[in-house]
C-alpha cells in the first residue's frame, strides 16, 4: 500500500526484454539500507517487487505481460525518469490517499495551462475508467496523489503546485504524453456492491 506522495525521482538504467516479461533496473537516491528482496516499491504508480540489487543504489524488478499491457513501461526507455515511493510501514504518515499500486490503464495529456506558479493539466481516459473519476475525488497519475478539479465526460483536470512540479516527473510532461493511471479504489467497491443490490433480471 502507498500514499501517492513521491519520495524520489529515479531513473531506468537497464532493460532486458523477453517475449512475455521485461526485467528493468532502476537507480534511486533513496536510503536503501533497509530494503530487502521481495519488498514493494511503486514506480510511476506501479507496484513492483524487488528481485535483485545489481549495484549500489540500484534495484531490479520483473514486469509481467499484464503489467506491460496496462502501463507505459511497455515503451520504457533507458534514462527515463520515474517517480518512486517505497511501500508504507506501520506508523508512516498517510499524506495523500490510499493507493494500491495497481495501475488501471493510461491517461493521455491533452492540454497544459500555466496559472501563475501552478500548472493545470487536462487528461483524457478510456470510457471504462472515466466513471471512477469524480470532481474533488482522488486520482493517481504516475504514482502521484492528486485532486480532480473538473470532470467532463472522459476528460478531467488536475492542478500541480510548484512542489509537485519540481519533485515528480509530472513537471516534464508534454502534450500527448501518457501517464499511468490508478483511480480511487472506493469507486470500484461501491460499483461492485451496487451490482449485488440490483442484480440483473433473471439472475
Amino acid at each position: 500500500m502507498f500514499t501517492g506522495i513521491i519520495q524520489d525521482v529515479g531513473s531506468i538504467i537497464a532493460i532486458q526484454k523477453e517475449s512475455e516479461q521485461h526485467h528493468i533496473t532502476f537507480k534511486t537516491s533513496l536510503d536503501m539500507s533497509a530494503w530487502q528482496l521481495g519488498d514493494s516499491v511503486a514506480v510511476d504508480g506501479c507496484c513492483l517487487t524487488i528481485t535483485d540489487f545489481p549495484e549500489q543504489q540500484q534495484w531490479s524488478a520483473t514486469l509481467s505481460l499484464e503489467t506491460l499491457n496496462l502501463t507505459h513501461f511497455s515503451h520504457a526507455m533507458i534514462g527515463q525518469n520515474v517517480n518512486m515511493e517505497p511501500a508504507l510501514r506501520m506508523g508512516d504518515a498517510l499524506g495523500g490517499h490510499m493507493v494500491t499500486g495497481h495501475v488501471d490503464g493510461l491517461a493521455t495529456l491533452t492540454q497544459i495551462k500555466t496559472i501563475g506558479e501552478h500548472r493545470e493539466l487536462s487528461f483524457e481516459v478510456p470510457s471504462e475508467l472515466a466513471r471512477y473519476i469524480v470532481k474533488k475525488g482522488s486520482v493517481t497519475l504516475n504514482g502521484t496523489s492528486l485532486t480532480v478539479n473538473r470532470v467532463n465526460a472522459c476528460c478531467f483536470t488536475v492542478n500541480l503546485i510548484p512542489h509537485t512540479l519540481s519533485h515528480t516527473n509530472l513537471g516534464d510532461l508534454c502534450q500527448n504524453d501518457v501517464v499511468n493511471l490508478e483511480t480511487d479504489m472506493l469507486g470500484r467497491y461501491v460499483e461492485r456492491i451496487m451490482q449485488f443490490q440490483n442484480p440483473p433480471q433473471g439472475a
